[in-house]
């Protein structure tokens, strides 16, 4: 139990210690997106917990979502990652998710399930995998709707106004 704490200090505290490496144009430009995915899987993970599609044995805090660690650590963080490199080229973009979402479905399942942190109930590891495929459909079309929206401006394309 205590090397299993210790687990989800470390996943949820160690994607943050590459925000500095990452600008803050990039976070400027990104952090939306990534929040709006956070508060999705939020909402995803209680009605999950409704439908029992997983179960997380391990609670950080009573009433509290027992993935909120991943949500909150690899999970914001890497979305931040990959839109910094994907955005704007949509088929790197879901060929990165892609291969990061499998690898977390088919290696890091089993990886929760052996230090029981949680496990898969009513959901199997390729329907995980089509959950997954909405999420990242979702974060990309958030930021080209944010985009639109608040039309970003990249900082080289900036007017100087005397």
């Amino acid at each position: 139990m205590k090397k299993t704490n210790g687990f989800i200090f470390l996943m949820t505290i160690l994607p943050w210690l590459t925000v500095p490496f990452l600008g803050v144009k990039v976070l400027r430009r990104f952090l939306p997106a990534s929040i709006f995915i956070s508060l999705y899987l939020i909402a995803e993970g209680r009605f999950a917990e409704k439908k029992k599609w997983w179960w997380f044995p391990i609670n950080v805090k009573p009433n509290m979502l027992g993935e909120l660690p991943l949500i909150i650590g690899p999970f914001l963080v890497g979305a931040l990652w990959i839109l910094k490199f994907t955005y704007g080229k949509f088929n790197l973009y879901l060929l990165i998710n892609i291969i990061v979402d499998s690898l977390f479905t088919y290696l890091g399942m089993d990886l929760f399930k052996k230090i029981g942190y949680a496990t898969l109930v009513r959901l199997s590891k390729f329907q995980l995998s089509i959950v997954f495929l909405i999420k990242t459909f979702l974060l990309y079309g958030f930021q080209v709707i944010y985009e639109r929206c608040f039309k970003y401006i990249s900082p080289s394309k900036q007017r100087i106004v005397n």
